[in-house]
């Protein structure tokens, strides 16, 4: 949980580099509170009627948009890639997939342009981010 909270400290970061914990951790948070909302909204019953999703659902999906985009934004740094890759996400079908496989790649060790390597921040790797 503490992954979560230091990308929503960091939510409009985009510079900087993000290791593959961090992003990954934020992602996992990120789903299981999107299938709590889900069903929160069945339960509370303020889904909407045309488009299947409910009132709480799209607001956390607002709210935690910015965050999510600014994390995959610093894990593309720390791969060497520019942020305007995210854009690759717009291709249809192909993209996401791209996307995806570039984000679980391993890091570059070492500095980038992007800043150091976000792996030698912490000193087991294991260990979450201060507080």
């Amino acid at each position: 949980m503490s992954w979560y909270i230091e990308c929503l400290k960091k939510y409009a970061i985009l510079d900087g580099r993000a290791r593959r914990r961090e992003f990954w951790m934020f992602t996992l948070v990120n789903s299981i509170i999107i299938v709590f909302s889900i069903i929160l909204d069945n339960l509370c019953g303020t889904q909407g009627t045309g488009i299947d999703t409910g009132i709480i659902f799209n607001i956390y999906l607002i709210l935690s948009l910015l965050p999510s985009i600014a994390v995959s934004v610093r894990r593309l740094h720390d791969l060497g890639k520019s942020g305007w890759f995210y854009c690759i996400i717009l291709i249809p079908g192909i993209g996401a997939l791209m996307l995806a496989i570039a984000l679980a790649k391993d890091g570059i060790p070492g500095e980038n342009k992007y800043g150091s390597n976000p792996n030698t921040s912490y000193p087991n790797y294991y260990t979450a981010p201060p507080r």
